[in-house]
């Protein structure tokens, strides 16, 4: 906004932010790029200020602006103060922040200059152009994909539409339903580099990358993933909210003698044609510790009445920690990182499932407290916890091969290139090759 009226003005934008006292420094990315979801809050005299310059009544500009009006502790409270900013990241404020489409900005203010908005995920398709609007937290180059030849794309926004009306029905909201449908297709995308017969996110992810993700495969399966699995995501959500499906979910379970949830289930079968995958289902059931699962039983806790208190235990619609999916700054943030410096251990931890990682930190801090036995700092035969030590390290390093083999497997199984992969391992293709082998020998028995 200050840079909309310093234009108007024929100013720069920083000889019109002389005029507030700053209270922070700009936020910057760790590349030292500024932050392109960086949000100002001003102080009463601040916002009095931007007023006049704007010329519009302030209840505009708070409408215009979510994040007018809000607090925060380094900005004077006094009304008399001097004019008073200072920085904030977006996306602690107001939600989420999206890059706008700069030809509908372009159309309202006649110059097609870059423009963030606070933008709930489950509107970032833009259909007036095509376009699927990116977070604008992340430190990467584009601010949309194109999604054109798509068409469920275009057809997701509206069918979310329903969802959203039934989510407010039932007194979920929206937020919590499209939260927990994203985890559970975002679960589903970190799987399906291993699913031969998915078909229908590949063809997708390769249309928003231009037409082929080529070497930047892994690039693009972070930047893209929002866009792609959106479409489904809408299913899952509606297929949550359907009582027919909690319906099915009952009778899984035993209904009255209650049973382990079968690997063939109703529910699961019927999730995966909803989402066109009819061979889905038998994957979803086994996918044990997701969020999905979760769902499930929280549905048949009420149902049977054992879910005690109201808590998020028996609340269908309550994402536990680990299961929410890592965002694309995130993600963006380790790659860039494992390029830099590869084997640096920090790839591990972004590919490997939660319930995995929390079992291989665990091993490891027991090992550490067996180290500190070792030297001496707590009372211990020596030998006995050596052998723990190492049985420690051990078991910690085989969940490390086994997560990073498997992730080596589902990209080269995904089309990335053998000698691509055995660059980032920082080994010759031929070893790579063998170990591969010796991998996939391993899992066959």
């Amino acid at each position: 906004m200050i840079g909309r009226v310093a234009a108007c003005y024929g100013l720069e934008t920083s000889s019109l932010r002389s005029i507030w006292k700053w209270r922070s420094q700009q936020p910057r990315h760790e590349s030292g790029a500024p932050r392109a979801d960086a949000d100002v809050l001003l102080n009463a005299g601040g916002r009095r200020l931007l007023v006049q310059l704007c010329g519009v009544e302030e209840g505009v500009l708070a409408r215009a602006l979510p994040s007018c009006g809000l607090e925060d502790a380094r900005l004077p409270a006094e009304e008399d103060e001097a004019p008073t900013a200072v920085w904030r990241v977006g996306g602690v404020l107001a939600g989420p922040v999206a890059f706008g489409c700069r030809l509908c900005t372009a159309r309202r203010t006649g110059a097609g200059v870059r423009a963030v908005r606070y933008m709930p995920l489950w509107s970032r398709v833009w259909i007036r152009h095509g376009r699927w609007l990116l977070d604008a937290d992340a430190d990467q180059p584009y601010e949309y994909l194109d999604v054109r030849n798509i068409p469920e794309m275009a057809a997701a926004p509206r069918r979310w539409a329903g969802v959203a009306r039934r989510a407010v029905r039932v007194g979920s909201g929206p937020e919590r339903v499209f939260a927990l449908a994203g985890a559970v297709v975002g679960r589903w995308w970190e799987q399906a580099l291993g699913w031969e017969r998915e078909t229908v996110w590949p063809r997708r992810l390769h249309q928003v990358a231009g037409g082929d993700a080529g070497p930047e495969f892994e690039w693009w399966r972070i930047v893209g993933r929002g866009a792609v699995v959106f479409p489904e995501g809408v299913a899952v959500a509606e297929a949550l909210l359907d009582p027919a499906m909690a319906e099915l979910v009952w009778v899984d379970s035993g209904a009255g003698r209650p049973q382990a949830l079968p690997a063939d289930g109703l529910f699961c079968r019927r999730l995966g044609e909803r989402v066109g995958r009819e061979w889905l289902g038998p994957l979803a059931a086994a996918d044990h510790g997701g969020p999905l699962i979760a769902w499930m039983s929280s549905v048949i806790r009420l149902r049977r009445g054992a879910g005690g208190p109201p808590g998020y235990d028996n609340d269908p619609w309550w994402l536990r920690r680990e299961h929410q999916p890592v965002t694309m700054a995130g993600q963006l943030r380790v790659l860039g990182k494992e390029k830099r410096a590869p084997g640096s251990g920090t790839m591990w931890r972004a590919v490997v499932p939660a319930e995995q990682r929390m079992r291989i930190g665990s091993l490891i801090g027991s090992a550490e407290e067996q180290l500190l036995q070792l030297r001496g700092v707590q009372s211990g035969p020596t030998a006995e916890v050596a052998r723990q030590v190492l049985q420690g390290l051990g078991h910690s390093a085989g969940l490390v091969e086994a997560a990073w083999k498997r992730t080596a497997v589902a990209a080269v199984n995904g089309g990335v290139p053998l000698e691509e992969v055995a660059r980032w391992a920082d080994m010759s293709p031929g070893t790579l090759k063998r170990m591969l082998s010796a991998g996939g020998e391993e899992d066959d028995g």
